[in-house]
C-alpha cells in the first residue's frame, strides 16, 4: 500500500476527520492513478474521497482494542529512526 497512508487507529489523541480525509484521498489517487482527476473524472474522484473518508471515520469509531493507546511522538520518532538507517550513506 502507499506509503504516505500511515495507521489511524488506537492513538492518542484520535485520529482527526483532516487525517481520515488525507488518508482517503491518497488511497483514491493510488487506485484511481490520478493525482488530479480531469474535469470529467472530478465529480467521481471527489465523491469517492467523500465516502470513503465516511466509511473510514465509521470504521475507527467502531474499532475495539484492549491494547492501550500509541503515542504519536513514539510512532513517529521510530519511524523517523528507522528511517535514517535506511537511508543512511
Amino acid at each position: 500500500m502507499c506509503r504516505n497512508i500511515r495507521t489511524l487507529y488506537n492513538f492518542d489523541p484520535p485520529a482527526t476527520s483532516a487525517e481520515i480525509e488525507a488518508a482517503a484521498l491518497q488511497y483514491v489517487r493510488k487506485i484511481s492513478g490520478f493525482t488530479r482527476p480531469s474535469k470529467v473524472n472530478e465529480e467521481a474522484f471527489d465523491r469517492a474521497v467523500r465516502e470513503i473518508a465516511h466509511v473510514s471515520a465509521h470504521l475507527l469509531a467502531d474499532l475495539q482494542t484492549a491494547a492501550p493507546a500509541r503515542d504519536r511522538e513514539t510512532v513517529a520518532a521510530a519511524a523517523r529512526a528507522r528511517a535514517a538507517r535506511r537511508y543512511a550513506a
